[in-house]
């Protein structure tokens, strides 16, 4: 076993049980949450459906971000994680980052705004948690942003290098 591959698969296994325990949550945990949730806090109206909705297209987001480390991966065990087709994965986690972000803002949005017209809900500690999670996830993006751009120098290198040799 090489030591690309000594990584390689216990990554795979690990993404094997995210995408599992992603999936047990989306249809066990989430639904039954909220709806006790919505069961014992009537007075909440639509938000817990709405909050379940966001968390499962938030889990849809990481599940779809996984497949697409799943056949990069299968790009780099075969070499070819310079050629364009690799760019489509990436691209694929790029967009899926960006609409997990565009939610994760919407939601902290709605959620803060419902926070202070609440005044028995006002606490600054779920705004700031909220706050915190938005700038972590724009955070994630670009840091994707910057490595998507790297790729791209090091396959445009690595074909230069392919031509003179």
């Amino acid at each position: 076993m090489s030591k690309l591959d000594a990584a390689i698969i216990p990554l795979r296994v690990l993404l094997v049980l995210l995408f599992t325990g992603l999936f047990v949550a989306q249809v066990f945990s989430l639904p039954g949450m909220f709806a006790h949730q919505a069961a014992t806090s009537p007075d909440l109206g639509p938000i817990p459906g709405i909050l379940l909705t966001l968390g499962v297209l938030e889990f849809v987001c990481v599940q779809i971000v996984i497949v697409c480390i799943w056949k990069l991966l299968s790009l780099v065990k075969t070499d070819r994680i310079f050629s364009a087709r690799a760019f489509t994965w990436v691209d694929g986690i790029l967009w899926t980052l960006v609409a997990a972000w565009v939610l994760l803002a919407s939601a902290a949005i709605s959620l803060v705004a419902v926070i202070y017209v609440t005044p028995e809900l006002r606490d600054p500690g779920v705004p700031i948690l909220l706050f915190g999670a938005v700038l972590v996830g724009g955070v994630l993006v670009l840091v994707f942003v910057v490595m998507r751009a790297l790729l791209r120098q090091a396959a445009t290198l690595r074909s230069d290098l392919d031509e003179v040799i």
